[in-house]
């Protein structure tokens, strides 16, 4: 469960910038979802994203040490809607992370990566539920 405060945070921030933007989504021991915001360092940040892989790796850590886990991240599209793009696709692992996609206007829909997937053979849907 996500927070409608943090579900539009997010897409303010995604919003206010004509680059994807990007983080990690983390689920606490304890529930609920928070997000960690990471630096897109593709070269190509207006239609692509990487995240940082330092922030990366630093975060599993974190999770590991903590019990918290990183179940995914989330970008946007500024110019698009919030679905997976091929290039999502491409560079999605069968692993079921969450993918949560901010689109233009602020709409975010969420996915989990799989084999065989629903969208493009690698991602299937996912219900929001905001509180």
């Amino acid at each position: 469960m996500i927070s409608r405060s943090l579900l539009a945070q997010l897409a303010a921030e995604a919003g206010a910038s004509g680059e994807e933007i990007c983080g990690l989504i983390l689920q606490p021991r304890n529930g609920g979802i928070s997000l960690l915001r990471c630096a897109n360092v593709h070269p190509q940040p207006a239609a692509r994203f990487e995240l940082d892989p330092v922030a990366l790796l630093a975060a599993h850590r974190a999770a590991r040490a903590s019990g918290d886990a990183v179940i995914g991240h989330y970008h946007s599209h500024p110019s698009g809607d919030a679905m997976p793009s091929l290039t999502d696709a491409a560079s999605a692992a069968p692993d079921g992370a969450v993918w949560l996609i901010v689109g233009r206007g602020g709409e975010a829909r969420a996915w989990r990566a799989v084999h065989d997937g629903a969208v493009h053979g690698r991602f299937d849907p996912l219900v929001i539920v905001a509180d």
